[in-house]
């Protein structure tokens, strides 16, 4: 096969797994800029160099082993250290220096993108008892680290308070659940919160991306989780996208490490540190 043969048939293999890496690369830097630049890094080093992408794993899993290549290279950079204007903010650098090395890789890894815990070994080079070790460090840090109180913008009712008991499990509050659009405006004008948690198509057709930046007009920066059946409509390359976007079916495991994740990243102030 030709060099350009080869790098078509690669475009064509990664293709349907890049939504996916740039939603991890997102998750892992705490920004849409610095996760995106360096999933298309690794794209340009596995086009350049293809033998970075190891045929013989599953596509998904050479593609993220290649990823964490470039990026640990690089000092497995985040938001804090690459993109001062537009991180997530504040307590963050201060938080990811008090947690156990390669802990939040092996969480996002498992808990977002759905991996085991040999092919999380696969992709940080590590044994699979250590991958599964390192899961459940993080998840133990990542929880202790803060709590806040949370909007959860959902119509359906058993999802709604199903969330609502994970998230109150985890020792954050709930200021409350709304269905539509509108009620989530109000309910943002009444208590505002540290976290969203939000549904993209609501009660009366209209729409919690919208509901979203309404809250976020009154307020400014605050992180937000999308929860949707079609991820890949939110990770087109237009801005703004989600940082954290967990898919429907979603498993207690995603809602808990998202929501841990992005309180983590979080800079506001009603935030209390763990």
């Amino acid at each position: 096969m030709s060099f350009k043969a080869e790098q078509i048939d690669l475009s064509d293999i990664i293709g349907d797994e890049l939504p996916f890496l740039r939603r991890y690369a997102r998750a892992l830097t705490g920004s849409q800029r610095t996760g995106d630049n360096y999933a298309a890094a690794t794209l340009e080093a596995i086009l350049q160099e293809p033998a970075i992408f190891e045929r013989s794993l599953d596509p998904k899993v050479a593609l993220f082993r290649a990823f964490h290549m470039i990026w640990s290279t690089a000092g497995a950079p985040t938001a804090d250290t690459e993109d001062p204007v537009n991180r997530m903010e504040s307590r963050a650098l201060d938080h990811m220096s008090g947690l156990t090395n390669n802990t939040r890789e092996a969480l996002l890894l498992s808990t977002i993108e759905g991996f085991d815990h040999e092919e999380i070994g696969r992709v940080m080079d590590l044994a699979p008892e250590e991958a599964s070790s390192l899961v459940d460090i993080a998840i133990a840090e990542m929880e202790k680290s803060m709590t806040g109180k949370v909007m959860i913008i959902e119509d359906e009712a058993i999802i709604a308070m199903d969330i609502h008991s994970i998230v109150s499990e985890m020792g954050h509050s709930v200021t409350g659940i709304a269905r539509t659009r509108d009620a989530a405006v109000d309910l943002g004008a009444k208590d505002r919160p540290d976290l969203i948690l939000a549904d993209i198509q609501l009660a009366d057709n209209s729409s919690g991306i919208d509901a979203v930046n309404d809250i976020l007009a009154q307020f400014g920066d605050l992180p937000v989780i999308f929860i949707t059946a079609f991820p890949e409509r939110l990770l087109t390359g237009d801005k703004p996208e989600p940082a954290f976007l967990i898919a429907k079916p979603y498993s207690e495991e995603q809602v808990r490490s998202a929501v841990s994740q992005a309180m983590f990243f979080s800079s506001t102030e009603p935030l209390k540190a763990g």
